[in-house]
């Protein structure tokens, strides 16, 4: 894949044989799935943590927003640095970096510790995701390049959804400790490929690291989410809250004026000239704010509501594991036949369903007639979304710039998560709170049952009652599914935007 002395290739595949080619696929896969794996897989872990460390849902919420905000802020730089130094080189350390912070995770003994160690693997994280599809990228000439892109997000998606079922099994069966700890012969394996088997690439001159860029967009999300998180707790004219919230504002706006001005920006302005990028990356936006915020609550739902064990609560995705694996190298493969725009429409608005679908059932009730449906059409949606997306992103502009694209687009998914959690949490718990306070009032329940709960409302569905008290429980359970229900409601409601987005802005280009 390097260049010869003489004169670099138009395209950096040119010198890339088939054997680098599959390598690099297996590469891009599994360290893509790393990180996937692990934003999945400690969903179905939270429950356990925060049970054995007597957390609130705020300290939950942190537990994944602490490695959502490096990965997000810093998924730009990952991209660059890539492009400058070498995007295996880059790769694999972050692939270090991911790996030893996943030992510390399992090895904390504390929420804060857990937190921190949490966001070094944000750091690794940001290193590697990026890598993945700007090596995929210089791997593949353009017009292989959908079809890879598809393979990469089928067996990325599998992995993603089989962490919760691996997840699920490890935390009911060991401790939640397991779901850090099998990061590490994956990351072992992943270095030792890397190394051997994927040869090195670089774009084209990146210039500075914009290292003011990346201290800005890590203080201005850091701020945002603080206040959003701990608002519902503190209160919104508490002064931490307020404080935070003007710091983050200060500094993304300060982010937008630098990153116009700097030589080397980490987030260059200008690709957003190129229209079918712009949609694709707001497109990205607002589903993945549906879908990150919305399955973060998913697992809560059913472990602390309706009763399923870890194990369950992971293999409730397996239709949407089976759907990705089936129809993702299909859908990789329409770009080429039907062109972009047409499945960016129409993803979208079966996901849209999926969601919808997800805030029908209460309390109760068969698998089979409350989740299952949602799960389907939600992994249809999904898997009919993203390799057009990807792939429309990744064709858009230069392959020289394939880790500037791929570290923007990452960061667009990541960015939506990150704020999404912490916007969904509050809608959660506002209506938690209406539907407690409503139920409570017209229940009559024992005055220490009505204690109990109040002193623990900052735990949502994870309140501890005593034995028996039956219909306290009722209360609690009822009352989640009411504020699980407007963040369903409004996932649904943000994938239909995004719909609307591809219909207006991405347009097929002409085949050469």
């Amino acid at each position: 894949m390097t260049p010869s002395s003489h004169a670099a290739p138009a395209d950096p595949s040119a010198n890339c044989t088939e054997s680098a080619r599959r390598w690099t696929l297996v590469v891009a896969v599994i360290g893509s799935g790393m990180a996937f794996v692990d934003g999945t897989i400690v969903n179905v872990a939270l429950p356990a943590i925060q049970r054995a460390m007597q957390a609130t849902s705020a300290d939950a919420q942190w537990v994944m927003e602490s490695y959502a905000l490096l990965l997000s802020a810093l998924l730009l730089v990952g991209g660059v640095l890539g492009d400058r130094f070498g995007r295996r080189r880059v790769f694999a350390v972050g692939a270090v970096v991911f790996t030893l912070a996943s030992l510390a995770c399992a090895a904390s003994p504390g929420i804060v510790a857990l937190i921190v160690a949490r966001g070094a693997q944000g750091l690794g994280a940001a290193l590697l995701v990026p890598g993945s599809l700007s090596l995929l990228t210089s791997a593949y000439p353009k017009e292989r390049r959908g079809r890879a892109i598809g393979t990469w997000s089928a067996f990325s998606g599998v992995t993603a959804a089989i962490g919760p079922v691996l997840g699920g099994f490890l935390v009911e069966h060991f401790s939640w400790h397991w779901a850090f700890l099998i990061n590490l012969p994956l990351g072992i394996a992943l270095v030792a490929i890397c190394q051997w088997r994927v040869p090195e690439s670089k774009g084209a001159d990146a210039g500075r690291v914009d290292v003011l860029g990346a201290v800005l967009a890590t203080l201005g999300l850091a701020g945002v989410v603080y206040a959003l998180i701990e608002a519902p707790q503190l209160g919104w004219l508490a002064p931490a809250v307020v404080g935070a919230a003007a710091v983050g504002v200060v500094a993304l706006v300060a982010f937008v004026v630098v990153e116009r001005r700097v030589a080397s920006p980490m987030l260059p302005l200008g690709l957003f000239r190129d229209r079918n990028f712009a949609g694709a990356n707001l497109l990205t936006l607002l589903l993945y704010a549906s879908l990150g915020g919305s399955m973060f609550f998913v697992p809560l739902n059913l472990i602390q509501v309706q009763g399923y064990g870890a194990t369950g609560a992971g293999a409730s995705l397996l239709p949407f594991i089976v759907i990705m694996f089936l129809l993702s190298r299909v859908s990789g493969r329409l770009v080429d036949l039907v062109g972009a725009r047409l499945p960016l429409v129409v993803g979208p608005i079966i996901a849209a369903a999926g969601f919808a679908l997800y805030a029908v059932p209460g309390v109760g009730g068969s698998y089979w007639t409350t989740f299952f449906p949602a799960a389907t059409v939600l992994g249809l949606g999904m898997s009919i979304t993203i390799a057009p997306l990807t792939t429309t992103v990744m064709n858009a502009l230069d392959p020289t710039l394939a880790g500037t694209a791929s570290g923007v687009n990452n960061a667009m998914s990541r960015v939506a998560g990150l704020i999404a959690i912490a916007v969904f949490g509050v809608l959660l718990t506002h209506g938690f709170d209406a539907a407690l306070k409503h139920s409570l009032a017209d229940m009559h329940l024992p005055r220490e049952s009505v204690e109990t709960i109040l002193a623990q409302k900052a735990k949502l569905a994870g309140i501890e009652l005593p034995p028996g008290a039956e219909a306290a429980k009722r209360v609690v359970d009822a009352s989640f599914v009411a504020g699980f229900r407007q963040v369903m409601i409004l996932s649904t409601v943000l994938a239909l935007l995004s719909a609307l987005t591809a219909a207006l802005m991405i347009r097929d280009r002409p085949k050469a």
